[in-house]
């Protein structure tokens, strides 16, 4: 049976987004669905309905291990870390949870364990022997996030082993293809352990059965699940070997949840977390296993496989009520590209907030005239971000609201004046756009609720405009009062009607109204004249954008601080030595361009030898530079140099260089750049600029198109533009006279 929406039903609402993964910043990414979430959760309170807005960082998992141990800190120092990180920035955008909690908590290990042993009772879990990939060279089992490959369905290289973030194809690590470790980089091997399954195969027919019989989930989200339905569904691996950051299965040493089982149970945590604080009553009777309640789920496209498939399934087979409505968006694409690092638009909730005059209600307003219930992508374009916010935001909304309070106070001692027949009956002509407004919002679709709210606007501006207030109030001052007393009735109506979109600048505005509870705040105010008989002065507007987020393009060379092992003469070119280089430890990485046996692999392996234990360990790499006659052999060897690791490879006099090393160059003189306090492996970059982008954006680079960068020195200092290189251990310095080039 579906339930009424969640706009018409007078029982208990809980309102989910999907939890934030917390090993990384909030980005505008994220924000689209938490503003939409937060939007349609003031609607519901607007209405008075029973409405519990709830969320929780989700902690567990390689990852979190992963970023734990490159900055060298515990995993439960990182996700606190990012829990105050993802709060304060929710906070920033007033985004309002009503709980926000933790997967790593009590509440969580409670309900993961009565859920696995529900389904183990029921005999929804099996165990089974399964083949995992393991580096022998760690000695561990690599989880999903510890290998690579490419994608087995798609093709796509770079994807982790669980879920192609090309085609979203979710897949085992064993199924990847030229699969790597990567912690080492090493070829991993096939090994047997004991892992437990939850038999999602039960449960097609009863799948079906409940997306056929929900009218309120999407039609081509529909469409998409049913075909997965239809190719046959594989019962789910829920189990993880150790080490891994996350709960032990009850009964185990050394086998833990797999993330994605206990993350969606957090919803459940975090409810409980509620109950707990607010209501005599658990997360189970209040909602979970309340037939009367409503639970509807905020999620993106990329995660549906599990939302509608996985957990429905688990919740069926514990006992507890299924959602009874999802809201799936698309993704954020920056001026009609998919946003990502190594495009340089990866942007966060703080890069938007350091933009003078980015009001956080600026982004709330663009993303809400873009929103419906719609899978479709948004685009933020930052030309029409800044003309939707000057045009529609502060010219039409705040410029009448602005108008009509400041006429009010200047010129009637900011008291209204009752109404006559004429104004009531034009002010009962704007009902038909009060109630198509709440409609949409009711309907997720808050994209035709913004064109109507400024359509309101528009009419009271041209009512405004028309009866000429600044001259009547000279003809007739009582007929003016009138006037501009409707004007604010439509002020008042507009910031109640604008309040999910708008929360802080309707919430100043209303106050001058004398409204002052904001947690009781409704609708029923609606059309009635305004109860307080004298405003507050009015002073608040908004300021237009005079400048939008430029996104930079990212500095395309990666520079790396290598040390020289070895030097020889080459043996057909006088100018030329060859020379190895130790570019640092593998450590997280993965097999980089320009390393020996990386490249032309077939008939390299035919070639080489066996590659020594430190050629194992360390990215080595092969130069050619013509420095024969500047340096003697003995003063190049041991020296720390900077070399272009990602520079397309060339063949000099037969010899392949895997890159070049940075010299600078004034005429006369060249002196090799030798960071003093860097360590091999470390990153050199523009200051100011972003070191994982750089990283992220990785390609090869043209000999050209290296030096269109104009690398420069200035004051001893090698320089890109205004801005000196540097490690994060050092400014990078050379002996060498200003403007000498460096290449």
């Amino acid at each position: 049976m579906v339930k009424a929406s969640a706009s018409q039903t007078k029982g208990k609402i809980l309102v989910t987004a999907a939890l934030p993964y917390a090993n990384g910043p909030i980005h505008l990414g994220h924000l689209v669905e938490y503003i939409q979430a937060d939007i349609f959760v003031r609607f519901l309170k607007l209405l008075g309905r029973d409405v519990v807005f709830a969320c929780a960082d989700d902690t567990h998992g390689t990852p979190i291990e992963l970023a734990a141990a490159k900055e060298k800190i515990k995993p439960e120092e990182l996700i606190q870390k990012y829990y105050d990180e993802h709060t304060a920035d929710f906070a920033s955008f007033f985004i309002d949870f009503d709980v926000y909690h933790s997967t790593n908590s009590p509440e969580n290990k409670f309900y993961s364990d009565l859920f696995f042993n529900r389904l183990n009772e029921k005999g929804f879990i099996q165990q089974r022997l399964v083949e995992l990939t393991y580096c022998e060279n760690d000695k561990r089992y690599l989880p999903d996030r510890y290998v690579k490959g490419k994608c087995p369905k798609c093709g796509a290289e770079d994807q982790y082993g669980d879920q192609c973030e090309k085609c979203n194809a979710t897949y085992q690590p064993i199924d990847l293809i030229e699969p790597h470790c990567s912690l080492c980089g090493t070829a991993p091997v096939r090994k047997q352990s004991l892992h437990y399954f939850f038999k999602l195969s039960a449960f097609s027919q009863h799948l079906q059965q409940w997306l056929e019989g929900n009218r309120n989930i999407q039609g081509d989200v529909r469409h998409f699940v049913e075909s997965w339905i239809k190719s046959g569904l594989q019962d789910w691996d829920i189990s993880r070997d150790g080490p891994y950051f996350g709960f032990k299965i009850p009964g185990e040493s050394n086998k833990y949840y797999y993330v994605w089982l206990d993350a969606p149970i957090g919803y459940i945590a975090a409810t409980e977390k509620y109950c707990r604080e607010n209501v005599n009553k658990t997360a189970l009777e209040a909602y979970w296993q309340n037939k009367d309640a409503t639970i509807i789920h905020f999620i993106g496209k990329d995660i549906i496989y599990f939302h509608f498939l996985f957990w429905p399934a688990m919740l069926t087979a514990a006992g507890f009520n299924l959602p009874s409505d999802f809201a799936v968006h698309g993704h954020l694409t920056i001026n009609g590209e998919k946003m990502s690092k190594s495009r340089g638009n990866f942007l966060t909730a703080k890069d938007y907030l350091a933009v003078p005059g980015h009001e956080p209600e600026f982004l709330r307003f663009y993303y809400a005239s873009h929103l419906t219930k719609s899978v479709s992508d948004i685009n933020l374009d930052f030309d029409d971000f800044k003309g939707k916010t000057n045009n529609d935001l502060v010219s039409n909304i705040a410029n009448f609201v602005h108008r009509t309070l400041v006429f009010l106070n200047n010129n009637f001692d900011s008291r209204l004046e009752p109404l006559g027949n004429d104004e009531k009956f034009f002010l009962q002509q704007l009902q038909p756009k009060y109630d198509s407004i709440v409609k949409n919002y009711s309907e997720y679709n808050f994209r035709d609720a913004v064109r109507e709210l400024l359509e309101l606007s528009s009419i009271g501006n041209r009512y405004f405009q028309e009866n000429q207030p600044w001259q009547l109030v000279k003809a007739d001052k009582k007929k003016c009062h009138r006037v501009v007393s409707v004007a604010a009735q439509m002020v008042r109506d507009l910031m109640l009607l604008s309040f999910p979109i708008l929360p802080k600048y309707s919430e100043k505005i209303l106050r001058l109204f004398g409204y002052e509870n904001f947690g009781t705040l409704g609708l029923a105010d609606l059309g009635k004249f305004p109860s307080a008989k004298k405003l507050y002065p009015a002073r608040i507007v908004f300021a237009p954008i005079e400048e939008t987020i430029a996104l930079a393009p990212v500095f395309p060379a990666v520079l790396k601080v290598g040390k020289i092992e070895e030097i020889t003469e080459h043996p057909d070119a006088d100018k030329l030595y060859v020379l190895t280089v130790d570019l640092g430890s593998r450590g997280g990485g993965r097999i980089e361009d320009g390393e020996i046996g990386s490249d032309n692999a077939a008939e390299e392996k035919a070639e080489k030898p066996e590659k020594s234990e430190k050629e194992r360990k360390h990215r080595i790499i092969q130069l050619v530079a013509g420095l024969r006659a500047y340096y003697r052999k003995d003063e190049l060897l041991g020296k720390k140099i900077v070399v272009v690791s990602n520079l397309k490879h060339a063949k000099l006099r037969g010899y392949e260089s895997h890159g070049m090393l940075l010299a600078a160059d004034d005429g006369s003189r060249v002196v090799v750049v030798s960071p003093q306090d860097s360590d091999p492996g470390d990153l050199v970059f523009p200051e100011g600029s972003d070191a994982e982008k750089i990283l992220a954006n990785r390609k090869q680079l043209a000999i050209d198109e290296f030096y269109r960068l104009n690398l420069r020195v200035k004051d001893e200092k090698v320089v890109y533009g205004a801005k000196p290189l540097k490690t994060r251990k050092e400014i990078i310095s050379v002996d060498a006279a200003d403007d000498a080039v460096v290449r």
